[in-house]
């Protein structure tokens, strides 16, 4: 009856002391996810109207520009000089404009890109705790898992769950 109890409580000490580790392939996960696909596809719209509207604007102020050029010959010098300078200082406000509009783009990607990576962290760390994971190893191109047994590997599930859950 000893023996019996004391292996028992050895299976059961050796069971409890497993831990269920996983890992993730953080890039596939991301590239893979169909909520960064469309983040990316609305900041590809608006790059696009964007560039479109930069390109219009260069035309028109290129034909103002030109408009001026022959103009000058048959003004005055100093009414050429005073037109000049305010083609000048017209150029810089579009240039500083359209660079305002470019930065905010950029903001807003990287605000939206800085959001869904933390929605996917904390995707992951409750599929984890629900599934019971000790761990879950992100691998990714800086080498945080040199090796892993693709039976380890969890991205297919995840990316899956996270689909799933982005639909509903």
């Amino acid at each position: 009856m000893k023996k019996i109890l004391i292996g028992g409580i050895a299976i059961f000490t050796l069971t409890a002391c497993q831990e269920k580790i996983a890992y993730i392939d953080n890039t596939k996960l991301l590239n893979e996810y169909q909520e960064k696909k469309d983040i990316e596809e609305k900041l590809k719209e608006k790059i696009s109207t964007y560039e479109k509207k930069r390109d219009s604007i260069s035309k028109a102020f290129q034909s103002e520009a030109q408009a001026f050029d022959a103009q000058s010959r048959n003004l005055a010098q100093n009414v050429a000089q005073k037109k000049y300078n305010e083609l000048i200082q017209k150029s810089q406000m579009l240039q500083q404009h359209l660079m305002q509009e470019e930065e905010s783009i950029k903001m807003e990607s990287q605000t939206q890109m800085d959001s869904l990576v933390n929605k996917v962290k904390k995707f992951v760390k409750n599929y984890g705790k629900e599934k019971k994971y000790t761990f879950i190893l992100g691998a990714n191109d800086g080498g945080s898992v040199l090796y892993g047994d693709e039976k380890k590997d969890i991205t297919a599930e995840i990316i899956k769950a996270m689909n799933e859950s982005y639909k509903k």
